[in-house]
Parts: C-alpha cells; structure tokens; sequence
C-alpha cells in the first residue's frame, strides 16, 4: 500500500506550537515495514520505538538502564545474572567490570564457575502486569538486552584475554562452547520477553569495535561469532521479532558478518560512513542514519522553511534509492519539529504527494 502524503498528518498546535503526526499507518507499522524492506511510507526513526529494559532482568540493573513503567530509583550496578560485578561510573552514565580482577583466570574454567540463572523463576507476571501501561502503544517495542557474545567474554576474563581467546587455537573450542551456552540462555530469554511483554524488537548489545577500527578481523568474526549470532538472529525471526543490533566502534568491515547473521538493523557510531553502508548493503540490512541536530552539532533553525531545507539536503545522498534501501534516523533526543520535517520529507520521498484529506 502507498498513500501520497497530505498536510492534514501534520498537526500544530496554535497556542503551545507543539507539533504531532498523524500518519495513515502506526509507526509500529511503518517500521516493521522498514526493517523487511517492504515499502515504508516515511523513514522511521528511533523516536518511533519504545525502548524497554525491565528491573526484573538483573543485567539492566547492572549496567545502570532501568527503562520501564514504574519509576526506578534503587542502586544501580553491582552483580549481573552471572554474579560478575558492575561499578556505576556517573560521569559515563554507565557501568563497567572493573579491570584486573577478572571473574575468570581463563576461559577454560568458564563450565566450572559460570552458573547460568533460573529465569523461570523470575515473576514475569508481575512484571508484565506493572508494564502492561507502559506497553500499550502503537510504537515498536524494543527490549534492550545485555551483553552480547564478546561484551559477556570481556566481563568474564578482560578485554585483552578476550580478544586474544578469539583467535588462540588452544582456546578457541571454549570460547565456542561458551558462546553456545550463552546463546541457548538468549534464545530462552527472548522467549520470555516476548511470551510475556509482546515485544517487537530486541536491540542485542555486542560492541566489536573501537572509534578507528574494529576488534577482529571478518574472518575471525565468522568464525567465532556468527554461527551464535545467527541462531538467536534465527530465533528472534521464528517469534516474529525483528533483531536490531547495538555495535559500537567503525564496524563497516563486519557488516557482511551482520547480513549473513540476517540481522535487519544495525545503527552504528558516526565514524562510520552511512551514506557508503547504506549504498552497498542498503537492500540486506537497515542502516541507522544520525540526525544532525544531536547534541553537538548543529543547532535545529528556528525557521520551518530552513529546517525543511536541511533535511531535504541530508536526505539527499539516499534519495536516489531510497525504495529499495531504506533506512532509519537515529534521533535520539527527539524534537517534535525535527521529527515533523523528517516524517514529510521522506513521506514525499517514498510516496510523493496528494491532495488534503
């Protein structure tokens, strides 16, 4: 289905100058649409999702994001569901396994030490009736979850043991057998999320890489992590959920291990050249596109005709192939006039436009 854009989406409000949309679909949609690559009608944009990091999952306590219905002020850190850890950092506004005392000595102790949780007996029920509020939207709902394959092997042994158990022989068969343990405890934790929250979306944390280059080779990547990857990928398709990964660092030479994992989305840090990304693997994998009025760059012009110039002009580079390769604005401080001239401007894009209605 392809609806022209009308002006009458669009709502402003004469007194507080508030702008809201209303769109011919929901964002929940349109962003489903997006991710399969099945004609969206605008880009979406992260501000189109509902980000949900429950208290009862340990990990979100540990790692300082609690995101939810009922307000959380308890403490944050502390030990994660494998008892490793987490010292609260407030400058950062995250946490961190504090380094030199690793949980494990090496990694071949991991069957001796690593006790995987009893989720079952967590109360999901209770959990999902104090969310079920928070939940009711027409957004996508995307649960957060800590800490993928190579985040969860640093936890365990350091970052340097880490990436030296990748690629050492004499260690790699339990770093593999470590990973599938991990990734049967995913698969049944994302059962859980869905079976109990209805979710749409999992955004799965597993940074591979630094500001200039990534941690591992491609080569050391399909080896060693996307065989893992690829079954929880695999799962979350079976459930109906779309997998949008969280991989910080310049990881454009790991995006063909993305696409042959099947992930559908993957954002991305600034450094990393999205025009480029999204041209050459814009058709397998929704690439995430930082708006440029996040804090720090340009200041969002008071004047709706140069704000709508602006976006016009970032679009630009994508709009030749913007059907077939979609992608998704990382608006992660939302403005309801920048939203507003993002949805008008890609619906115009993917549509064109019709008359009022």
């Amino acid at each position: 289905m392809t609806v022209p854009f009308s002006k009458n989406e669009i709502i402003q409000d004469g007194e507080s100058g508030k702008v809201t949309l209303n769109p011919p679909i929901s964002p929940r949609e349109n962003y489903i649409r997006a991710a399969k690559h099945q004609n969206p009608l605008w880009i979406p944009m992260k501000s189109d999702a509902v980000n949900f990091a429950p208290r009862i999952y340990p990990d979100n306590v540990a790692r300082a994001f609690v995101v939810e219905g009922q307000p959380y002020d308890g403490p944050v850190g502390g030990p994660d569901i494998f008892g490793v850890t987490w010292k609260y950092i407030p400058v950062a506004g995250g946490s961190m396994v504090e380094p030199g005392k690793p949980f494990l000595s090496d990694i071949s102790q991991w069957k001796e030490k690593v006790r995987f949780p009893d989720i079952d007996s967590w109360d999901w029920e209770k959990s999902a009736e104090e969310n079920q509020e928070f939940l009711n939207t027409d957004r996508l709902i995307t649960a957060w979850i800590f800490s993928g394959m190579f985040e969860r092997l640093i936890s365990f042994v350091d970052f340097e043991a880490a990436a030296v158990a990748l690629i050492d022989e004499d260690q790699q068969d339990d770093v593999k057998e470590l990973f599938q343990a991990l990734t049967d405890y995913y698969r049944n934790l994302i059962d859980h999320f869905v079976d109990y929250y209805h979710i749409d979306a999992v955004f799965f944390h597993d940074d591979w890489g630094s500001q200039r280059a990534a941690f591992f080779s491609l080569e050391t990547c399909r080896e060693m992590l996307v065989p893992y990857m690829k079954q929880i990928v695999d799962h979350c398709h079976s459930r109906n959920v779309l997998f949008d990964f969280h991989s910080c660092g310049k990881n454009e030479s790991l995006v063909p291990a993305m696409i042959e994992c099947g992930m559908d989305m993957w954002g991305g840090q600034p450094m990393n050249d999205k025009q480029m990304l999204a041209k050459t693997y814009g058709e397998e994998i929704l690439i995430g596109a930082h708006d440029p009025y996040m804090p720090g760059q340009k200041p969002v012009p008071e004047d709706d005709d140069e704000l709508y110039r602006q976006v016009e002009g970032f679009l630009e580079p994508y709009a030749a192939d913007i059907k077939k390769k979609p992608l998704f604005i990382m608006n992660l401080r939302p403005n309801d006039r920048v939203i507003a001239a993002f949805y008008e401007c890609s619906r115009k894009l993917l549509c064109g436009q019709g008359e009022e209605i």
